[in-house]
């Protein structure tokens, strides 16, 4: 399951390809209500609870309505910064201000949504700016390589999809596979070399211009960076989930999966005003080409800022622990949530250095 997040941004262009040339792109907004019908039912009757039995049934309201403003106004602004605008200068600031009164609240609220102590795992903090990084890069890569190749290449909405895909398949057939290698090697060097093999496929990527090969120039790019993407996925989501209490593996995945989110919000809205990609370039294979060379250089480099961010935080618990909490931080296949009846299960041992 850790690795449907990863296979999920790659199969988006596909499918967004396939709606744009049939149905039509409007439909795109349709596609989370029939993934919603059948997976809010599976979830309820098979997902396991995860929770400490300390919920009080209260909504931190305030909590998401600043976060919701602080994105939504950031994301504005970073789209129309190349307007110059008063309007864009006051939706910044009111984002930014946003952004702070969120931390504020969430900070002194006896019930935030999002509590600050979960940042106290250095090992969660540093996982998550790794997910920021990788997304942020998979982001800004899958949506303008899907213009590039329309664009640039040539190739329909469909087809720009279809071309993305072996990145898919690689992950269909392999995460479990590395999953199972990660954990008994740790997390540590498939979150450094995944993010380096997936940079690489992007700068192999600027190879794809006019009159690019597929077989080429656009399927090594693809295929490495699938390697990239198997390689990293399923150790990173697992690894943020078992660095924190079982209690709070909900939690963590939230903040994990918001953490990615946002970073795809933000890269595909910031790259346009860093690669000076004015709405022109669109209509233009020469000035999109361009670029999309320096979008590419900027996604690489926020991969590289990812492996070297997890060669230098993430470990693996130490090898004589025998506590349930050094069984699963740093473990990259899922963390447990059979809770107690995992404790139960271990001998006592001597309590392991503060993660």
């Amino acid at each position: 399951m850790v690795r449907l997040r990863g296979i999920g941004a790659a199969v988006g262009p596909f499918l967004g390809g396939w709606l744009v040339d049939g149905p039509g792109w409007r439909w795109v907004f349709l596609l989370n209500v029939p993934l919603a019908v059948l997976c809010v039912p599976v979830a309820l009757r098979h997902v396991p609870e995860s929770g400490d039995g300390t919920a009080h049934g209260r909504f931190d309201v305030l909590g998401a309505v600043l976060g919701a403003v602080a994105l939504a106004l950031v994301t504005y602004a970073l789209i129309e910064a190349g307007e110059g605008s008063a309007v864009v200068a006051v939706a910044a600031g009111a984002g930014l201000a946003a952004a702070v009164a969120f931390v504020h609240v969430e900070r002194h609220r006896p019930d935030p949504m999002l509590p600050p102590a979960i940042f106290a795992s250095r090992q969660f903090t540093a996982v998550n700016l790794v997910t920021l990084c990788v997304y942020a890069a998979l982001g800004g890569f899958f949506f303008l390589s899907a213009v590039q190749l329309q664009v640039v290449v040539g190739y329909s909405a469909l087809g720009a999809g279809t071309a993305l895909l072996p990145t898919t398949v690689l992950m269909l057939l392999l995460s479990a596979r590395s999953g199972q290698l990660a954990e008994r090697i740790g997390p540590r060097i498939p979150l450094t070399v995944g993010p380096l093999l997936a940079a690489a496929g992007m700068l192999l990527m600027l190879r794809v211009g006019p009159g690019a090969s597929y077989p080429a120039d656009v399927l090594p790019a693809v295929l490495v960076l699938g390697l990239g993407l198997v390689t990293l996925v399923a150790p990173l989501t697992a690894t943020v989930l078992a660095s924190v209490d079982v209690s709070r593996a909900g939690l963590a995945s939230g903040v994990n999966n918001a953490a990615a989110r946002a970073a795809g919000l933000f890269a595909v809205a910031a790259l346009p005003l860093l690669t000076g990609m004015g709405a022109e370039a669109y209509r233009s294979a020469d000035a999109f080409d361009d670029a999309f060379g320096q979008a590419m250089l900027w996604c690489a480099g926020a991969l590289a800022v990812a492996a070297l961010i997890a060669f230098t935080t993430v470990r693996r618990p130490p090898p004589d622990c025998r506590r349930p909490e050094c069984r699963t931080h740093g473990a990259v296949l899922a963390p447990p949530l059979e809770g107690e009846r995992a404790a139960a299960r271990l001998p006592a041992g001597p309590a392991d250095p503060e993660s």
